[in-house]
């Protein structure tokens, strides 16, 4: 989980160095960063379930060696053509590596303690995100622009080795009992996640035809992928899953969420630039205290998820994002970085209790042979969320900065804008609380009319 958000973060701060050692404009060497959350995104349900498949050890192993070899590749490209493959390449092991190391909590660690190892994979990933830029900085002011993907080298080697003397032997059941892969629903759901990516990413925050046309054929495509599962003798994605209330909600508000934390990412750096008038070294160490916080409050969360029940902590962790993203909303410029970095820490502490405790409901009591495929879902709503949040969230910070370019808005302007934001940020949040709460009566609901001989079935089923 490190490395594949390190992976993410790393390439971001390499992006103006490339640009010049390629004669590239920035539009072309952004593919670096596109090119591998591309790959992460249209493939991670897909590598899921071909976890559940042939084995999830197996593959996790193969995606690590990938994504090392791919590191190799990226280090060496001798033409931006050639790094933006290797990228593409790396973010298939990286997709790898998410789904499985999330499912194969199932299998190596007890029920009781899911939330705390919940907990730590978050926090594992917090620490690559605000690893990636201040790493990446050292590395190429002393050694180069290649450092930045050759140092993933000698820890994809560690990682392969840990992971080959550590993780339970794949369990291989009778021939006949073992389902075959899903090969349309793959192509058609890997085209249509590419077209709404791209749709959300194309054209730098205007909305164009051609976006228009790419978010066509996604509603398109999806259309032929819920067919292509309603008639497949082994579908990828079971559609009768999305019968179960508590998984549908917990994707959608995993959508959400996400759609939130990118507006911190989208909004940050002009806020505190523009309006509070900070350099490029103090904007970088404010924006380092959200992943800080992240990492730091994983685990403990984890703990609480596992005490308490995740599904009330899920709901603690919203009323907290919704009551920061709310402060924030209100808050002057005139109060400075600490009336900035209150509220983040506030909604940073929320996300990572939400999210802990939202992979540990859905993940405790799935059936084995679903792990993999839901923990990819799991992991797509939220690549989903941020994709979205990038293009929605940075569009109505523009409107409200009333500004065609934002980087040349007044500070009034830009204060304005991050102030509109926020007030949509904390109005999503209500409606994942909502959804969330709704949920949860449902299930308590459920509970009390269920016959005893239906709650002891379910447990076994669980087992």
């Amino acid at each position: 989980m490190l490395l594949s958000s390190l992976g993410t973060s790393i390439a971001n701060v390499g992006l103006p160095t490339l640009a010049q050692a390629f004669n590239a404009s920035f539009q072309e060497v952004q593919w670096v960063v596109l090119a591998y959350l591309l790959a992460i995104t249209t493939l991670i349900v897909s590598v899921g379930r071909l976890g559940d498949i042939i084995g999830r050890r197996r593959l996790l192993l193969a995606g690590i060696f990938l994504f090392t070899v791919a590191s190799v590749l990226c280090g060496g490209a001798p033409t931006l053509g050639l790094l933006i493959a290797a990228r593409a390449a790396q973010g298939l092991g990286a997709a790898i590596m998410m789904a499985l190391t999330m499912a194969l909590v199932g299998e190596t660690v007890p029920k009781a303690k899911t939330g705390r190892a919940m907990g730590l994979l978050g926090t594992m990933s917090a620490i690559g995100t605000a690893l990636g830029p201040s790493l990446g900085g050292v590395l190429i002011a002393g050694l180069g622009w290649r450092a930045i993907f050759l140092v993933n080298v000698p820890l994809g080697i560690l990682t392969f080795l840990l992971a080959h003397r550590h993780l339970p032997v794949d369990r291989r059941g009778p021939k006949a009992d073992r389902v075959g892969f899903d090969k349309v629903g793959t192509l058609l759901l890997a085209l249509t996640l590419a077209a709404y990516a791209l749709a959300m990413t194309f054209g730098h925050g205007r909305f164009g035809s051609l976006n228009l046309a790419l978010l066509l054929a996604a509603a398109f495509g999806l259309s032929l992928f819920v067919l292509a599962e309603a008639s497949a003798a082994a579908p990828l994605i079971r559609l009768a899953m999305f019968r179960d209330l508590a998984l549908s909600a917990s994707l959608a508000m995993s959508a959400l969420v996400s759609t939130v934390m990118m507006a911190t990412l989208v909004v940050g750096p002009f806020y505190l630039s523009r309006a509070l008038g900070l350099d490029a070294a103090h904007v970088g160490l404010v924006l380092s205290v959200g992943p800080l916080v992240v990492a730091l409050s994983g685990v403990p969360a984890g703990r609480l998820a596992d005490r308490f029940g995740a599904p009330r902590m899920t709901l603690v962790g919203l009323i907290g994002m919704a009551a920061g993203s709310f402060i924030l909303s209100m808050m002057p410029a005139t109060l400075g970085i600490p009336g900035y970095i209150a509220p983040i820490v506030v909604i940073t502490v929320g996300y990572a209790l939400f999210q802990t405790a939202n992979n540990t409901a859905v993940m405790t009591d799935i059936r084995p042979d679903q792990r993999g495929v839901i923990s990819g879902m799991l992991n797509l709503s939220r690549n989903l969320g941020l994709i979205t949040g990038a293009s929605v969230m940075g569009a109505v910070f523009a409107l409200g900065s009333a500004t065609i370019d934002i980087t040349t808005a007044r500070p009034e302007a830009v204060a304005t804008g991050m102030r509109i934001t926020f007030a949509v940020a904390a109005i999503l949040i209500v409606v994942a609380l909502a959804i969330a709460i709704g949920t949860y009566h449902h299930t308590l609901r459920n509970r009390a009319i269920a016959p005893p001989e239906k709650l002891l079935a379910d447990k076994r089923d669980s087992r």
